[in-house]
């Protein structure tokens, strides 16, 4: 079954419609790259799409330990490079919420109360 349909629109602009739901998504080439910057880039799209699939990860690992982390956020930092131009970083930084989390439960987080989805590495 098909996820997704895209099409070009002109003007380095494409229309991703979800196949499942409808929802559809607008990417913009960025304004260094001859694009208007009005909407996510594909790279934008691309970072973003690996800090939400971390914070599925991770709401699954809490739903199954019995913790809330409703409220978690990702913040996403995409540095790109050139010759040829390509992602060269993504930094994400997860802000868990104020919780009382119980000792129990931050010892099955993970290192210092990070949990690491993907055999992700800390970087601390």
């Amino acid at each position: 079954m098909i996820t997704s349909k895209v099409i070009y629109s002109g003007g380095l602009r494409t229309s991703a419609t979800h196949e499942k739901s409808g929802n559809t998504i607008i990417t913009d080439a960025p304004p260094d790259n001859h694009g208007k910057g009005e909407a996510f880039s594909p790279t934008d799209l691309m970072s973003t799409s690996l800090a939400t699939c971390m914070l599925t990860v991770m709401g699954i690992a809490c739903e199954t330990r019995n913790m809330n982390m409703d409220g978690a956020v990702a913040e996403v930092t995409k540095i790109m490079a050139a010759n040829p131009r390509r992602v060269a970083e993504i930094h994400i930084t997860i802000t868990m919420p104020a919780q009382d989390y119980t000792d129990e439960q931050k010892k099955n987080a993970g290192t210092h109360g990070t949990y690491l989805p993907c055999g992700a590495e800390s970087s601390s």
